[in-house]
């Protein structure tokens, strides 16, 4: 990867990224707003806990999935759609902050549940018919996990620390982010392609995209704060199977060199050799790890389960080294927060994306690929039909049924402090891209 630019320095404050599972969920959108609130605490009161579950109310995030794609002809109007209701949720007020004394979960009784109630019923997250009272039910823990995952968090159905956050984001702010980013979206004016690879930043997933249809939906590690991934448009030329991992230079400053400081077998326990200029082997102990700058070497790894990019790499033409990959680490996909490469992205279920690429090769059905990644040779396979490919930055979209989703401004690009409430910094020494 070539060093990126640095925003460490900006402040930020804490909170979660993306959940294992949201990327894929949709929920339900906003609510009219102009419902007299008078109505919403009139609305019937329910009975005991035991005659309070709903049994639909089960259809929820999970069960409810959009295949509309986030860029698409319909993707401008949907926002602007959004925009419209989220108007008039500010005009009649916006929505109560929810602060609660306790952490609010199914069986609670609690008086800032009513102000949730509120909440929820005003984002469309809740049926007025819910009522307003202290009783953390059934339904209310329903509406949290509609909310949780219009909002890229763990469908827990609990009030935690993240979720409130999110919560409280004030209703101007959250339109103020939709029409930040209809203006992204209306600035695409491109023929998307009949078949395109759509990367959401913010979201940290892929679409697969063919027909005006997602036709996959892939979870995704992206680039870390200080190492952002690049928002370009290109095209995806080529699949490796088997892929040699060779580390740029920024990765051989900022992390091996460092971990060889620490440990000097470090480089033969991954599998990595040294070449020099003219491709000769290079033995690690000859080079001094404590000298002022970094040995100008070829770091690369040898192919094999350990390798950083695993099975896959995708690669797509752009100036700053970056590309798609597997990793061995797929542990990290169950993070809560998934901005942890130097910029590359990691994907999820990696084969079904690559079978989706190769449909158009000759030769390359799921079979082949299959067994050519078992035999672990290295084998480059160019793409008979480029496929484009789009890195956007979309923190806020909608679907043609309203509804609205938000994502976390990790790169601090919305102009608002108070969306830019997630950091990825639980990272950990790394030194796959």
């Amino acid at each position: 990867m070539s060093e990126k630019f640095d925003l460490a320095s900006l402040s930020r404050r804490k909170f979660l990224g993306a959940a294992a599972a949201a990327g894929a969920a949709a929920v339900a959108g906003p609510a009219l707003a102009d419902v007299a609130i008078d109505e919403i605490i009139n609305a019937p009161r329910r009975g005991n806990w035991d005659d309070q579950f709903d049994a639909k109310a089960s259809r929820t995030a999970a069960a409810v999935m959009s295949n509309n794609p986030i860029f698409g002809p319909e993707a401008a109007a949907n926002i602007q759609q959004a925009v419209y209701d989220y108007e008039t949720i500010v005009s009649n007020g916006g929505w109560p902050q929810v602060n609660p004394g306790q952490k609010l979960r199914l069986g609670v009784s609690d008086p800032s549940v009513a102000d949730l109630r509120k909440r929820l019923i005003i984002s469309g997250d809740l049926s007025r018919t819910a009522g307003v009272t202290s009783a953390y039910d059934s339904l209310v823990e329903e509406g949290v996990k509609r909310f949780q995952a219009r909002h890229g968090l763990p469908l827990d159905g609990v009030l935690g620390q993240y979720t409130i956050k999110a919560m409280n984001v004030p209703a101007d702010m959250r339109l103020m982010q939709l029409r930040t980013n209809l203006a992204r979206v209306q600035e695409i004016n491109t023929d998307l392609g009949q078949r395109y690879v759509m990367v959401n930043i913010p979201a940290a997933y892929i679409e697969a995209v063919e027909n005006n249809r997602v036709a996959q939906r892939h979870t995704a590690i992206v680039g870390r704060i200080t190492r952002p991934t690049h928002i370009i448009d290109s095209k995806i030329y080529r699949v490796t199977l088997n892929p040699y991992w060779t580390a740029p230079r920024s990765i051989v400053e900022k992390d091996i060199v460092p971990l060889m400081r620490k440990d000097p077998t470090y480089l033969t326990k991954n599998q990595i050799r040294l070449f020099d200029g003219q491709g000769t082997e290079v033995d690690p102990t000859t080079i001094d790890w404590f000298a002022d700058k970094a040995p100008n070497l070829m770091f690369r790894q040898d192919p094999g389960k350990i390798n950083a990019m695993a099975s896959t790499k995708i690669e797509f033409h752009n100036p700053h080294g970056e590309y798609m990959h597997d990793t061995p680490q797929q542990g990290l996909f169950n993070k809560l927060s998934r901005f942890e490469s130097s910029g590359c992205v990691r994907v999820q279920n990696v084969r079904d994306l690559t079978t989706w690429l190769l449909r158009d090769t000759p030769g390359w059905s799921r079979q082949q690929i299959e067994a050519t990644i078992k035999a672990g040779k290295n084998n480059p396979i160019p793409l008979q039909s480029e496929v484009p490919i789009y890195f956007k930055y979309v923190t806020a979209w909608s679907a043609r049924d309203r509804i609205v989703q938000f994502r976390d401004d990790i790169y601090q690009m919305d102009g608002a402090q108070e969306l830019a409430l997630q950091t990825g910094l639980n990272q950990e020494p790394v030194v796959a891209n």
